[in-house]
């Protein structure tokens, strides 16, 4: 691909995740890489490349590429580059083009969508296209679903380096949030309910629906009853858990890892992902269990979802600098060992932070992630491609990552 004029293309870079992924590359990128802002506003993107030069005054400004949306002037726009980072959504209105272009014609491909029967479709249509052509596609590289990903990867690596063994259950939680949803976040939710029927939902949605072999039958003893009720659970050193609303979207994602690596021997023939959010109390976590499941069911109804469009933040839109600045997110996962001496039990621990804007959490996954396929040497090359995960690109995105601020913490514990 050395004979595109671009390594990077950053499409929707006006939008609202669009211009954090753009602030990321402009403060923290190397400088030397060759890259450009596309969109449909020239207009737009050029007072988007004044705001970015304020930002770095002594570095080259980007490229502007003008591009619509529909089959021709994406595949001209795919052709251009390396790697292209998708932000506009809602993707499964939009993003069928790009995705299909970039399989296509061999152009890496990174977006931030949490559309789990949207990326259940695109893996069916396109993952062999693209394994064929040596494009990596990685769906879900934000908030939703990178933490929960290469932190389950990082534990279960630990794992086979410092004890030789898989592990069987990995409970993790969101064990501290604070941050607002953006309106294309939003937007995202309700049309989910539009464009998908509630069977293609929930089929998209089971555990190891996106895993690439056949699921592991696990001998772990599932929830209990009171579990599935109340979505309550208490886990010794994560404390009382309920469910979470990023769960599915998550295990989905986590699940498919599972089957990338090793077809499974990596993590291990007894590997189960749980998703959980940190809560003070058992009856808290009752009440945001139910809250959960009649918001969802609550969305199943038109009028429901046509009030929801006009008070929420309109896609584009969302949180201001000034309160997202004060964000703060941390993940907590307890996993255990896939050990044969049973007198021996042990268990791996993680943590990831961020303080700040979950937005801007966001565009560094996406601007590291960019930088990462670029750069470096990933078992998603050995992969040779195809609809992979956040967690393939491998120990060097973790650490570049972690040079970004992404705090994180695996170790052994008895």
């Amino acid at each position: 691909m050395s004979s595109r004029p671009y390594e990077l293309i950053v499409f929707g870079a006006t939008g609202f995740t669009g211009k954090y992924t753009c602030e990321h590359i402009v403060s923290q990128l190397p400088t030397d890489l060759k890259w450009a802002v596309a969109g449909r506003s020239e207009s737009k993107l050029q007072s988007l490349v004044q705001e970015l030069k304020s930002l770095n005054p002594d570095r080259l400004a980007p490229e502007i590429v003008t591009s619509g949306l529909d089959k021709q002037s994406v595949n001209d726009l795919v052709k251009k580059t390396t790697v292209l980072i998708n932000t506009v959504g809602p993707y499964m209105l939009y993003a069928e083009p790009v995705v299909e272009a970039c399989a296509n014609n061999g152009t890496h491909y990174l977006d931030v969508t949490g559309e789990t029967p949207w990326v259940r479709e695109m893996i069916k249509k396109y993952h062999a296209t693209a394994k064929a052509n040596k494009a990596i596609i990685i769906h879900q590289i934000g908030v939703e679903s990178a933490p929960a990903d290469l932190l389950s990867w990082s534990m279960v690596n630990h794992a086979r380096r410092t004890l030789s063994a898989g592990i069987s259950e990995l409970v993790y939680s969101v064990y501290d949030l604070k941050g607002a949803p953006s309106g294309g976040t939003l937007a995202t939710v309700i049309g989910l309910f539009e464009k998908y029927s509630i069977s293609e939902t929930t089929e998209a949605m089971k555990p190891w629906s996106l895993c690439p072999t056949t699921p592991p039958r696990s001998s772990l003893e599932g929830p209990t009853l009171f579990q599935k009720l109340f979505g309550v659970r208490q886990v010794r050193d994560l404390g009382t858990l309920t469910t979470s609303i990023q769960g599915s979207a998550d295990t989905t994602i986590v699940h498919r890892s599972w089957g990338l690596f090793e077809s499974g021997n990596f993590y291990g023939p007894k590997f189960r992902f749980s998703p959980y959010m940190h809560v003070r109390n058992m009856f808290t976590g009752i009440l945001v269990h139910f809250a959960i499941a009649f918001g969802m069911l609550a969305l199943i109804l038109p009028p429901v979802r046509s009030i929801m469009k006009r008070l929420v933040f309109q896609p584009g839109e969302g949180p201001s600098r000034e309160s997202s600045s004060r964000d703060r997110i941390e993940y907590r996962a307890l996993a255990n060992v896939d050990s044969t001496d049973p007198n021996d039990p042990k268990r791996i621990t993680g943590r990831m932070a961020w303080d700040g804007s979950m937005y801007a959490l966001t565009g560094v996954f996406l601007a590291e992630a960019a930088i990462t396929i670029l750069r470096d040497d990933t078992p998603a090359v050995k992969m040779g491609g195809g609809s992979l995960t956040p967690s393939t690109l491998g120990a060097p995105f973790l650490e570049r990552l972690q040079k970004a601020g992404l705090k994180t913490d695996v170790r052994v514990m008895p």
